[in-house]
């Protein structure tokens, strides 16, 4: 069992670079397709239930979307300082990070679901919620917020999975979470056998215990069989010593990831300008960006260990490569989504709208915003590739300039002269602007970088 395992993990500082990430992003691909697929099928049962439920789930998914954030970001500091210690041959040091990221992030998620928990309406209707809605973003919310404490485990162990190079594990991870919320979907929504009909709830449910078993999953890994963690408290000096590690990076990493959900929340409020059935439409097409992009996601997953364990070894030609690499094949890979996202767009429509007016906003949102998803990767990517060389503020400031500068100005100055397409069209212009801007820097810090490393040496 054990040499099996050895010899499925890939060497990250001496086997080929595109061989390698093909192998990292590959399994990570196959566990976001069945993770993305399996939330899109909870928004298409939650669409059965009518336009409201949906736009109030709609209403959801920035809320839910920056929690989630913090935690991937806390997540990006741990893997990235771990990597490096694995690369620098400092296992000890790897362990102390792992175990103190776990217990970082139960208390950071933990205060911030409270607070959000409490403050449910005022920051609902901040968003552009109506008091009709209340009721069902409670049936919602109150559930989600609670059982948003048993995510930590699965996030964060599969960072530290990444981190070592295995990406097999996360994946399987993350696949049987998605599966055990779409079997559990229906039963919980409409009612099975002696399980009453629980609406909205029943949703919020389901996903709660999927988390759940993640969770058991994840620890039962890390402890028993690849003893990433400690099974004892660890002594307060090292303790201390590794969330700071794990903070320089993990909170610009969380605060960027966070900027996000904070610029899709306005971004929904200007949507809530033209209706119920817009917002509908818009939480759909953000269910379906989130499956377009799942590649690109994945590789923001597996480039940035490869990235930090070269780093931490001084092999940094094998990081410019990686990264160029990950670049075009992106791109490639982004515009045969557009050409396929563009054919099926009506059957999309027909899926998710049971009213004509949010079938044709979703028919709009596919035609305009997928044209970027590439430009949008190249974003991600180079973001990615910063927090790995252990550059989170430069990440951070990349991503305030995009979504403030260039994304949400740019499709709100679209949206009063244009209406919901010029929303789109200035959203998309938001992110050509700011790809060149981006992988311009990244080229020009990293041969600085490189210079300094010489002289280094």
């Amino acid at each position: 069992m054990v040499n099996t395992t050895i010899k499925k993990q890939v060497d990250l500082l001496t086997d080929p670079v595109a061989s390698t990430l093909k192998q990292m992003t590959v399994p990570m691909i196959y566990g976001m397709i069945l993770l993305m697929t399996f939330n899109l099928v909870d928004t298409f049962f939650v669409s059965l239930l009518g336009t409201q439920p949906l736009a109030a789930i709609s209403f959801t998914f920035p809320i839910t979307f920056t929690v989630l954030s913090l935690t991937i970001g806390l997540g990006i500091g741990t893997s990235a300082v771990i990597a490096k210690y694995l690369g620098r041959k400092e296992h000890e040091l790897a362990k102390n990070s792992a175990t103190a990221a776990l217990y970082l992030a139960a208390i950071i998620v933990g205060l911030l679901s409270f607070v959000g928990y409490h403050f449910i309406d005022e920051i609902f209707l901040l968003l552009g919620a109506s008091e009709k809605l209340l009721p069902m973003i409670h049936d919602y919310m109150d559930i989600w917020f609670f059982g948003s404490i048993f995510l930590i485990g699965p996030m964060i162990g599969n960072s530290v999975l990444r981190a070592s190079g295995d990406t097999k594990t996360p994946s399987i991870i993350m696949g049987s979470a998605g599966l055990i919320n779409a079997i559990l979907d229906p039963i919980l929504i409409f009612g099975w056998g002696p399980i009453p009909e629980m609406g909205i709830k029943g949703a919020a449910i389901a996903t709660l215990i999927s988390w759940l078993v993640g969770l058991v999953f994840v620890l039962h890994i890390l402890i028993v069989k690849k003893k990433l963690i400690h099974t004892k408290f660890m002594s307060l000096v090292d303790m201390v010593t590794a969330c700071k590690g794990i903070l320089h990076i993990g909170l610009p990493a969380a605060g960027a990831n966070m900027l996000t959900p904070i610029a899709a929340a306005i971004m929904t409020a200007i949507v809530a300008n033209f209706g119920e059935s817009a917002v509908a439409a818009f939480g759909v097409g953000s269910r379906i960006e989130s499956i377009a992009c799942l590649v690109v996601l994945a590789m923001s997953m597996s480039l940035p260990p490869f990235i930090s364990q070269n780093f931490g070894a001084g092999n940094m030609h094998r990081v410019e490569e990686a990264y160029k690499t990950s670049i075009k094949f992106v791109l490639i890979w982004q515009v045969l989504i557009f050409a396929i996202l563009l054919l099926i767009a009506p059957l999309i429509a027909d899926v998710f709208a049971k009213e004509q007016a949010v079938a044709d906003i979703i028919t709009l949102f596919i035609w305009i915003l997928p044209l970027g998803y590439g430009l949008q990767g190249v974003i991600i990517l180079t973001n990615s590739s910063f927090n790995a060389l252990h550059k989170p503020m430069v990440a951070l400031v990349l991503s305030i300039i995009r979504l403030f500068v260039c994304y949400v100005p740019l499709a709100y100055l679209g949206s009063i002269f244009y209406g919901l397409e010029g929303l789109f069209v200035g959203a998309l212009l938001g992110n050509f602007i700011m790809a060149i801007i981006s992988y311009n820097f990244f080229v020009k810090n990293f041969h600085f970088q490189n210079i300094e490393i010489e002289v280094a040496k």
